[in-house]
């Protein structure tokens, strides 16, 4: 089993930015790739950033490419979302997650795969 424990949302005007962290443990946490999806009122769940068990690969949507840059600390078993210029459309609850398989060698951006995730983190952004 893996615990994953979000931090840093809160409100934000546009065009401020935010830090996100993902605190993992209960297990290894360097084999996994990570994600970071997020969840706005009445809709569906959203793929934001995922990062590959060595860190050195990286997948983002489009309405977030060039803003958003996920991160990894394996030593700290923790992995970080920095969210720039941020819109108000950004406003949601942002989930960590870890691949439910080690080792895998392609970047899932869907929620399946994902086995593990945390209680989600508020970010509300002001226009």
């Amino acid at each position: 089993q893996v615990q994953l424990v979000e931090s840093g949302g809160g409100l934000v005007q546009a065009g401020g930015s935010l830090r996100l962290s993902c605190a993992a443990s209960g297990r290894t946490f360097s084999p996994y790739n990570m994600g970071w999806f997020r969840q706005a009122p009445g809709k569906e769940r959203e793929f934001v950033a995922a990062i590959s068990w060595g860190g050195g690969s990286t997948r983002y949507p489009d309405s977030v490419k060039g803003r958003f840059t996920i991160s990894r600390d394996n030593a700290k078993n923790t992995v970080y979302l920095q969210m720039n210029s941020l819109k108000p459309e950004d406003t949601a609850v942002y989930l960590c997650a870890a691949d439910g398989s080690a080792w895998r060698y392609s970047i899932l951006t869907t929620s399946q795969g994902y086995a593990y995730w945390g209680q989600g983190t508020q970010v509300t952004v002001s226009s």
